[in-house]
């Protein structure tokens, strides 16, 4: 154990606390402070320091532990429940997306978001390589939206939709690689769209960018994992193919992390 980097594997403290299940980062600290926290027969108190989870003996009140095996959890979330890492409510009170894995007993927390009103496939993960992967806009992993936008779209908005569009803070949107309508009245148009970027509230934004407010918005699959057979409200755990093929697009060399079960395709609600 070092106050510096110790090596390939390295990580902070509060971190392997975190992914050992005993505690977020932020309460890791805490007992890390408050003289809890013992690495290889040492109390340690200073926040930098690091450790090689291969080699150390860390333990928490003289109780040992250990790292979580890496899980990654598809939910289809419903609408009313925040993304947050919190277990069961966030600071509003109101129900977050950890709340609906019972009977989990890794400590997880969502990869990305979606919006408090916004409904579909959110992954739940241990792996912060993962997350961190699947989050940086370099890797460009396609997300698949159903959304209801109000009133008839004309081509016209379509093709702004495709080519990009210029949000209320100025930021121009990429192009989209897939946009079709699915289906359309007088009212509304309900649209399939692919995007590859992240940028908070986007599509709902796009959406007041071309005056055609989002009323609905599901997110029906991430990469090739989709909602099939999955209720709103469930979930399920990655099989190892699944997150084999999640850590390629993560940028991650073909990496190996444990977990089980099936595979899931999507449809509109």
């Amino acid at each position: 154990m070092t106050d510096q980097a110790a090596g390939r594997g390295a990580m902070r403290l509060q971190k392997f606390l975190a992914h050992a299940g005993v505690c977020s980062r932020r309460q890791g600290e805490a007992l890390i402070e408050a003289g809890r926290v013992s690495v290889d027969g040492r109390v340690v108190r200073t926040l930098g320091t690091t450790v090689d989870p291969s080699r150390a003996v860390v333990r928490v009140d003289g109780r040992v532990v250990t790292l979580e095996q890496p899980v990654v959890l598809l939910v289809h979330k419903p609408d009313g429940v925040v993304c947050s890492a919190e277990r069961d409510t966030d600071d509003r009170g109101r129900p977050t997306v950890c709340s609906l894995v019972r009977g989990v007993s890794e400590r997880v927390y969502p990869v990305g978001r979606l919006d408090y009103h916004s409904r579909g496939a959110i992954l739940l993960t241990n792996d912060g390589a993962l997350a961190a992967g699947l989050s940086h806009p370099r890797h460009r992993v396609p997300k698949t939206y159903h959304v209801k936008f109000q009133g008839r779209l004309s081509e016209r908005a379509l093709e702004t939709l495709r080519n990009g569009v210029t949000l209320d803070d100025g930021t121009v949107t990429a192009p989209i690689d897939e946009l079709f309508v699915l289906g359309e009245t007088e009212a509304n148009t309900w649209v399939q769209m692919t995007l590859h970027q992240g940028i908070n509230r986007q599509i709902r934004r796009m959406g007041d960018a071309i005056g055609h407010f989002v009323l609905k918005l599901v997110r029906v699959a991430i990469g090739d994992l989709t909602l099939e057979g999955l209720r709103e409200g469930a979930f399920r755990r990655l099989d190892e193919a699944e997150i084999k093929r999640l850590r390629r697009l993560a940028g991650l060399d073909g990496g190996r992390s444990p977990s089980r079960r099936q595979g899931a395709r999507s449809r509109r609600r």
